[in-house]
């Protein structure tokens, strides 16, 4: 008995929904590129050292590491803000002569290998440094210190903040911010009120993906801020140097760090929004992104 219509109509909806557009030939080599980074993996996780896994990775050398990379992380990553948003801004919403450029520079640290990035912060820095000359005569040592650790990581994940927000910037739009303009809203005001909450998403994810950024630095730090425990030896300098006296702390430390990056970039993960809207949308947020407008408008005047 042939199937009505609407039966044959619901069959072909759910076979459309079904439909990835995938050749097999992707998924294979797909596998095979899962295979090249979860293996490496795998194998760290069968050399670890199992029954004296806590006490490896509770170690005072390791849990000294470990807080002192927590904390210089969490403070870049606020540095990273604090830099980041204004750069992506002007980036994004910009127009002037230069902009490629700036934009080339900003993004330098992605492609620089991290030991220059370190080099570059002694020569500015350090005592015969650009910056550091003065600094000395003030009394200011930033050189093989904490804050080289947090400048440091600073500089080479400030480019992940600036690269995700001022994506979310470009696919957010201008409109809403020209309404609250135009219905008389100041520039601080429409910032505040409309285009912060608009790609806040985004935000967020540039601030995590920051954070594990940090956490892993290794080459500018060292060269920067040395290995100073307690001081500057954050934890893949520890890892390093239990490298060579101790394999099974080494494995244990890097099993730590690989877990901790999990989190924190899992957490920056947006999945697709409801309905197939995408990735870090919120149902409303045009409406709310409107009502904003209108009460930076209505608060226009309060502005600065």
């Amino acid at each position: 008995m042939p199937a009505s219509a609407p039966a044959r109509t619901r069959v072909n909806h759910r076979r459309a929904g079904a439909y990835s557009g995938i050749p097999r030939w992707v998924l294979a080599i797909a596998a095979a590129g899962s295979l090249f980074v979860l293996l490496p993996l795998a194998a760290m996780v069968a050399r670890v050292d199992w029954p004296d896994f806590i006490p490896l990775v509770t170690s005072e050398a390791s849990l000294t590491a470990l807080g002192l990379s927590l904390r210089t992380a969490a403070a870049s990553t606020v540095l990273c803000v604090l830099l980041g948003v204004p750069l992506a801004l002007v980036l994004a919403r910009g127009d002037f002569p230069g902009q490629r450029l700036l934009r080339s520079f900003v993004l330098l640290p992605l492609v620089l290998p991290p030991v220059v990035g370190g080099i570059a912060l002694l020569y500015t820095f350090g005592r015969q440094g650009l910056l550091g000359r003065s600094l000395e005569v003030a009394g200011i040592q930033i050189a093989f210190s904490t804050t080289a650790v947090v400048l440091a990581q600073t500089f080479v994940a400030l480019p992940f903040l600036v690269v995700s927000l001022e994506g979310a910037l470009r696919s957010a739009g201008s409109r809403y911010e020209a309404v609250a303009a135009t219905l008389g809203a100041r520039p601080t005001t429409v910032l505040r009120r409309v285009t912060v909450p608009l790609v806040l998403p985004g935000l967020a994810s540039g601030a995590v993906l920051s954070f594990a950024r940090s956490l892993g630095e290794f080459g500018a730090t060292l060269t920067f801020a040395g290995s100073l425990q307690g001081v500057t030896r954050t934890l893949p300098l520890e890892i390093y140097l239990q490298r060579e006296t101790d394999a099974d702390a080494a494995v244990a430390l890097s099993l730590l760090l690989v877990a901790v990056a999990v989190v924190v970039v899992g957490l920056s993960f947006r999945g697709p929004a409801p309905g197939g809207g995408p990735a870090g949308s919120r149902p409303g947020a045009g409406s709310r992104a409107g009502s904003g407008a209108r009460s930076a408008a209505l608060t226009g005047g309060q502005g600065s």
